[in-house]
């Protein structure tokens, strides 16, 4: 293949494997080498010389206390969640021909993804985790493979991507005070997930800072079963409630399903906000009112992460924040 493009074999090499000196006319000599002849790397041969898989893995794991009746990976699927952070990942690894394992970690597979990662079967691993409790962020960071969280972390040499939860939780009190709603309720997620405790400071602040009362706050799990018993248990305690912040969409839908069950109009009796602006928010009767999380850049800048740190050669340690915003449809 390097005579047909009168080049190298290091230059070819250096073409393959991306290197960003070669002269870009020298690129597309080798390109249309590439595709004449139909030459294909020798992924294993080139894995011995590069000690790289072209691989990556977006581990997402499971708090070792479950919090949900639902089994795991029932709850893995069937969260918009984990789908738009693969796309958002993918826009990024994809056109570099990095493939993207997805593998999901509940506590009994904990051992199996450390030994997998430390194996050398991937570069680097992009790791969602909804626990403060969760040992797997700090098993992984043990090793010496570039790490990427979902979350803030303390965590040396390990970088992570996140929003200001906080400041989403904030924007759900003041909109709802601002539509005149006045007996306020959260739907807040377990205690032990620190972007679910970051929104309910949050929307306990702004709730402060309009002068309201302090809101009703009942707990649930993230599902939209748990939605529903929590409205319910929000009803039984507060039933003048008007107005029903929960900390994602697929509780807000579950809510907002209960609510109705109960014979009240939403919005016109309580206004329901949610939190994700998944697809769950569009599709849901009626339509929710949300706190917008770009779960897809945000992946995206993971994803870059780790690729900065692959090319450096060392571990990562960077972070960045995103800025929530507020998505107004039917549901208050």
């Amino acid at each position: 293949m390097a005579s047909v493009a009168g080049v190298s074999r290091a230059t070819v090499s250096r073409v393959i494997n991306g290197v960003p000196t070669v002269d870009p006319e020298i690129v597309e000599i080798v390109s249309r080498a590439i595709d004449e002849t139909g030459y294909v790397p020798n992924l294993a041969a080139r894995s011995l010389v590069t000690r790289r898989t072209g691989s990556v893995a977006l581990v997402v794991s499971e708090p070792p206390e479950q919090r949900s009746p639902l089994p795991f990976l029932e709850r893995l699927f069937t969260d918009p969640y984990v789908g738009r952070v693969t796309a958002g990942a993918q826009t990024v690894l994809r056109p570099r021909d990095i493939h993207l394992a997805i593998i999901p970690a509940d506590p009994p597979a904990h051992d199996q993804v450390v030994r997998y990662v430390r194996q050398g079967h991937v570069d680097g691993v992009l790791l969602i985790t909804s626990s403060s409790a969760d040992p797997l962020p700090a098993r992984l960071a043990a090793l010496s493979v570039p790490l990427v969280l979902s979350t803030h972390t303390t965590l040396p040499g390990v970088a992570w991507v996140d929003l200001d939860q906080a400041a989403g939780g904030r924007l759900a009190a003041e909109h709802l005070a601002g539509s005149g709603r006045t007996r306020l309720a959260m739907v807040a997620g377990p205690d032990d997930a620190p972007f679910g405790h970051a929104r309910l400071q949050g929307f306990l602040a702004g709730v402060r800072a309009v002068g309201l009362e302090r809101p009703e706050v009942v707990t649930a799990d993230f599902t939209r079963p748990g939605g529903e018993a929590a409205a319910r248990a929000l009803l039984a305690a507060r039933p003048d409630v008007d107005g029903v912040f929960a900390a994602n969409d697929l509780m807000a839908d579950g809510v907002s399903t209960a609510l109705r069950a109960a014979g009240r109009d939403v919005p016109r009796d309580v206004a329901v906000v949610g939190f994700d602006d998944s697809s769950v928010a569009a599709q849901a009767h009626p339509p929710l009112t949300t706190v917008r999380q770009p779960v897809e850049d945000m992946a995206a800048a993971m994803a870059r992460l780790l690729l900065d740190a692959l090319r450096q050669a060392e571990e990562p340690g960077g972070s960045e924040t995103f800025v929530p915003e507020l998505v107004v449809r039917a549901s208050g």
